[in-house]
């Protein structure tokens, strides 16, 4: 037992016997056994790679080809990418797309559509060579000097192509879902199919399927007394529950427009997730149809070397950390500006938060928001160095380099601001996790959830669940299904390649 654990028990003792309330002096002291999602990192040997896990290319409905799409990561110092384009399972760089129906259907209006993939050597657009084999990529320069490398993920695909509401659940290291129509309000199937080939999956993107996106202000968001929100939030709970496959949900992407309110959902699901004993992990990605978007959202994968094995192993244990340039959620705004300010710390970088907390506001008066926080791109991207728990003290500590602040959220509520935090100074505040987000000029940076046990912790709740969404699914999907059934009994999709290739 600690120190001062013993300290406030004697006392409490000598108290009750003198007849004095004590109350006030235990309340805080609670013991807690802290689940850190990186307790086996070794952070001296340790290396982090940046990673997209989520970007598109003309093989369904993005802007570039694979080569483009891979140059382009190249170019940003990606160390991992997953080309996960809709209904189209990624075999290889190097391969031709087989999801012919999929290419038709997403890319008609596109017209020309070359797919270019790579060849096992060649020049880039910018005139180096490169070389790729095994699912490694690499260029070299002038002199003939390689550099550094880029993995390929196996199998990735973005499910349920065709939806009518964007049900889209990422998935790799399975070969499900090639050419497979449809997926309207469907999460279920591709994530039960992935689990039971040994895949992983997450959902993406989840305020476009919501509609959460189209809210005004952020207290209505994920509303849990507006029966939609609490009847999806519930799905996803559900989802996860039945599915240790499905590590989580997507927090940030695409510039952060459409998950401005996700990490709302997330601390939700957390909340709802936790006490029956499992994690929910937050990925940050590109979601990339264009160049120009590429750098929007990744994550950082704590990996001892770059291969299948200890990326899929990163994924599952949660050793990893979301990141974005762009934050579009006047309240997370707000929080950082009001900490920074109150610490003295960054002033022209608080002051830029602040105003553009001002200018959401005051959209929101109008009915609408299209102003986000842009991080600049060209800076030093705050990074996390260590993470360290210490159960017997009840502290978390995040080591970091070139960051302005580490701030403390629980239950969805900010709570404390810097390195270290000592649960025991908020346990009137904290349920069952606390997780961290570091903001520094180059971006933000997400940890995963610690999780808590204690003594009084939130209890897990049960509750029945129905899922709504089939008739959906087997109305539009049916139609979906009848329109590339015909499509292939015309020929269509034959005379469509000719052109799209």
């Amino acid at each position: 037992m600690k120190i001062k654990k013993l300290f406030a028990v004697l006392l409490a003792a000598v108290m009750l016997a003198t007849g004095t309330a004590v109350g006030a002096y235990a309340a805080g002291d609670i013991d807690y056994t802290i689940n850190s999602p990186y307790a086996d990192v070794d952070w001296s040997t340790v290396n982090q790679y940046k990673t997209d896990l989520h970007s598109h290319s003309t093989v369904s409905d993005g802007d570039q080809t694979i080569r483009q799409q891979v140059e382009r990561h190249y170019e940003l110092g990606f160390d991992i990418m997953a080309l996960s384009d809709h209904g189209t399972v990624d075999y290889g760089w190097d391969k031709d797309t087989e999801a012919d129906t999929i290419r038709v259907i997403l890319s008609v209006k596109e017209g020309n559509r070359p797919i270019d993939p790579l060849k096992a050597s060649g020049t880039t657009d910018a005139g180096l060579d490169y070389t790729y084999a095994d699912n490694y990529y690499k260029q070299y320069d002038e002199n003939g000097n390689a550099l550094h490398t880029m993995m390929r993920v196996p199998f990735a695909n973005e499910q349920n192509p065709t939806s009518f509401n964007n049900a889209h659940v990422n998935t790799w290291f399975a070969d499900y879902g090639n050419n497979v129509v449809g997926g309207t309000s469907d999460y279920a199937t591709p994530i039960r199919r992935i689990d039971a080939l040994g895949g992983l999956s997450v959902i993406n993107h989840p305020g476009e399927y919501t509609n959460a996106r189209d809210e005004e202000c952020f207290e209505d968001a994920y509303d849990l007394d507006n029966i939609h929100y609490k009847y999806v939030i519930n799905k996803f709970a559900n989802l996860l529950l039945k599915n240790d496959s499905c590590i989580g949900i997507g927090i940030n992407s695409k510039g952060d427009s459409r998950t401005r309110f996700d990490r709302k959902l997330w601390d939700i699901l957390l909340q709802k997730v936790v006490p029956h004993g499992r994690n929910v992990y937050g990925i940050a990605t590109s979601d990339a149809h264009n160049p120009n978007i590429v750098n929007s959202g990744y994550t950082w994968m704590l990996m001892p070397e770059l291969t299948t094995d200890a990326l899929r192993a990163s994924m599952e244990n949660g050793e990893f950390f979301a990141a974005s340039y762009y934050m579009g959620s006047r309240e997370e705004i707000r929080a950082w500006a009001s900490e920074l300010a109150a610490a003295g710390v960054a002033p022209e970088f608080a002051a830029k938060l602040q105003q553009t907390y001002e200018a959401i506001v005051e959209e929101e008066q109008n009915g609408g928001q299209d102003t986000k926080f842009e991080f600049d791109q060209n800076a030093v991207v705050p990074m996390v160095t260590d993470v360290a728990v210490n159960d017997t003290d009840d502290t978390i500590t995040i080591g970091t380099k070139d960051a302005y602040l580490v701030h403390w959220i629980a239950d969805g509520e900010y709570i404390a601001a810097g390195n270290t935090i000592d649960l025991d100074d908020y346990s009137d505040k904290i349920g069952s996790y606390v997780r961290a987000e570091v903001i520094g000029e180059g971006g933000v940076i997400y940890t995963q959830a610690f999780t808590l046990e204690y003594d009084g912790a939130p209890e897990a709740e049960s509750e029945f669940f129905l899922d709504l969404g089939l008739p959906a699914t087997l109305i539009c999907d049916t139609i979906v299904k009848v329109l590339a059934f015909v499509l292939k009994a015309t020929g269509i999709i034959a005379l469509g390649n000719l052109f799209l290739d």
